[in-house]
Parts: C-alpha cells; sequence; structure tokens
C-alpha cells in the first residue's frame, strides 16, 4: 500500500483518434485486479505515476469526429477491456480473446482519475442515476463483474434451468453476479464462504444453500445433498486451494469454469476422473460485444445489480484499498470523483 499516492498534478488526457470518447468520471470500483498490479504482475510494468482503476461509470465530455451512437452529457458504463479490432478473433466478435488485449489499470492507464480516454465501442449509454455518489457507485460496480460472470454462466457454461450450481467465495464481486445471473436461468445455487455474516447476505441475494467452507467439506455436503449426484457447474475463481474440492463436487458431465486463481495458479487433475466422468473443464474472462450489450441491457432494466459494500473520496483511495485487502467486505469498494462532492485528482500506484 506504500506505493499508492494521490495526485493532482498530471494533465486531463485528450483523445488520440477520431474513434475516441473522454468520460467525465464520477465513480469507479475497485477489483482484486488492483491489488495485484499494485503488489505487481509478470509482464507488467507499470510507472511512478500510473494511474489504476478498470471499472468506471461517467458522462462523456468530448468525442472523436467518427463517433456515432454516442454524445457529449450521455452518462456511460465503461468496458474496462479494450481490444484492436483487427485481429482475427475481433473478426468473428470474440473481442475478449484479441491477441492485443489490454485492460484499463493494467495496460492502460485506468480509471481512478477525473477523466478518461477510451474507444467509443467501449461505452454503453444507461439513465443517469439520481443525484449523489450512491447511484453512480452502482453504476461503477457493474460492469467488470457481470461482464465476467455472465460468460461464465451464460456463454460457458450454458447453465440451465434446474441445474445445480456451486460458486466459490461469495463475498467477491464476479460470485454474487453468478449468484444473480443462474438465479435468473432458474438454477438451483450453492454458494460457498468462510464468514457466516456474508453467507446470511447470500441467502438475501437469493442463494438456495449456504456453504461455510472453512467448517464444511463443501463437496461431501453437496453430494450428500444431491443424493451422490453432484454439482452440474462450478464457478470456481479461488484457484489452487479450491480446485480439489470442486472437482470433487462436480457431477457427471459437469462443466467447471474459473476466471482466476487468487491463491495460486498451479492445480493438479486426475485425468482418469476427466475422463471418466466427461468433464468439461473451462476457462473464462472478460466478455465479447454482445455480450457487453446483454449485461447493459439487463442492467438497464434493473435485473441486475451489484451490491456496494462502501464508497470513499478519491482522496481516501488508500483507505479504500485497505478495506479490499482486509476481505471483510461485501460487495463492491467504490471511488467517487469529481462533481459528486468529493474533491478532484487523480489516484495512482
Amino acid at each position: 500500500m506504500e506505493r499508492l499516492e494521490f495526485r493532482t498534478d498530471l494533465p486531463d488526457p485528450v483523445l488520440t483518434t477520431t474513434s475516441d470518447v473522454r468520460v467525465r468520471i464520477h465513480a469507479a470500483a475497485l477489483n482484486h485486479l488492483d491489488l495485484f498490479v499494485v503488489a505487481g504482475l509478470p509482464g507488467v510494468t507499470i510507472t511512478p505515476s500510473w494511474i489504476l482503476g478498470a471499472d468506471a461509470a461517467g458522462v462523456v465530455d468530448r468525442v472523436g469526429a467518427e463517433v456515432r451512437g454516442v454524445s457529449v452529457g450521455d452518462f456511460v458504463l465503461v468496458n474496462p477491456g479494450v481490444s484492436d479490432r483487427t485481429c482475427e478473433y475481433c473478426r468473428r466478435g470474440e473481442q475478449s480473446l484479441c491477441v492485443h488485449f489490454q485492460l484499463l489499470g493494467e495496460h492502460r492507464p485506468g480509471t481512478f482519475a477525473d477523466y478518461i480516454v477510451v474507444p467509443a465501442a467501449n461505452v454503453r449509454t444507461v439513465p443517469a442515476p439520481g443525484a449523489g455518489a450512491a447511484g453512480a457507485a452502482g453504476a461503477a460496480a457493474f460492469t467488470l463483474v457481470t461482464l465476467t460472470a455472465w460468460r461464465m454462466v451464460v456463454t460457458r457454461a450454458m447453465v440451465a434451468p434446474g441445474e445445480t450450481v456451486l460458486i466459490w467465495g461469495i463475498g467477491g464481486g464476479v460470485a454474487q453476479a453468478a449468484l444473480q445471473i443462474a438465479k435468473a436461468r432458474g438454477a438451483r445455487v450453492w454458494v460457498t464462504s468462510g464468514s457466516d455474516e456474508k453467507l446470511r447476505r447470500a441467502a438475501d441475494l437469493g442463494a438456495d444453500e449456504v456453504l461455510n467452507h472453512r467448517t464444511t467439506d463443501v463437496a461431501r455436503a453437496i453430494r450428500e445433498q444431491t443424493r451422490k449426484r453432484g454439482a452440474d457447474v462450478v464457478i470456481d475463481s479461488v484457484g489452487q486451494a479450491t480446485w480439489r474440492q470442486s472437482l470433487a463436487a462436480l457431477g457427471r458431465a459437469g462443466r467447471l469454469v474459473t476466471c482466476g486463481a487468487t491463491t495460486g495458479p498451479i492445480v493438479e487433475t486426475d485425468l482418469r476422473r476427466m475422463f471418466w466422468n466427461q468433464w468439461t473443464l473451462m476457462g473464462s474472462t472478460m466478455g465479447n460485444d454482445a455480450e457487453f450489450d446483454a449485461v447493459v441491457a439487463e442492467f438497464r432494466a434493473g435485473r441486475l445489480r451489484t451490491p456496494v459494500d462502501s464508497v470513499y473520496p478519491l482522496a481516501d483511495g488508500r483507505a479504500a484499498f485497505e478495506r479490499l485487502a482486509s476481505e471483510d467486505h461485501f460487495g463492491k469498494i467504490v471511488l467517487t470523483m469529481q462533481g459528486e462532492g468529493e474533491g478532484e485528482g487523480e489516484g495512482e500506484a
């Protein structure tokens, strides 16, 4: 955390292409990615003035000459994954697989600032929230975790009505979005946490069964409750610490989808169990344009919302990072920028 610094001396970004827009940020949300960037990621070099942050919501204040469908004054959600839109994956509509993919706050300057410049293809208009930071905070918290969860649950796992889904670590934003999406698709959902309070709140979000993974053998509990059948789908963003239990809980012809490795990237799999049970093990990250459109439509309709744990002014960004690192939060931690009554400036590493 000692690398974090609040600064007010950097110039505002300017449009670099005719297809860019500039967004005056009202709020931006933290992700565990930000902790990883501060700690240091292999192959990622950040400068002393690097701006962190991936998620954001705000108002467009400038547009390039070729921009259509977005106007100055529009309130927008920002998709943090930037694709070059020229590679073979982009041409077939899989922007999240772009060979030149860049993530805000990791490969490009991020959202913990007053303004950000992104391609117009990376923003979608939504109704402006009510006055004050609370509405903007909910919008800023939405995009990355919901887009990630949508691809995992809908596109990759193809969760169907009546299926059973296990989601690890319900305190996190992706897990909470996955819970809501899976329930909306008619699934029965188990969730885990090491906190009974987080499990109680997950039940309020719609979880059918809650399991404290510190005191319960999760795989055994699921096997018992499903008469040894196991889960149809496992959503795992934890990695090394949960992998063995994830596979033990997975039923025949089950699908396991992972989008992260917060406890470590190296795991072991008994291939005999994999082919005998005909499992499908899948990776997933971010989402393409069609999936972005889908989650934004859910947001506009009010069917999907991201829980917000707490809101801090940008100047108190260090405290927000400490809250995230403590793992005591339930829901997203959000920073508010200029225009929300919380001061001005840019947050950097």
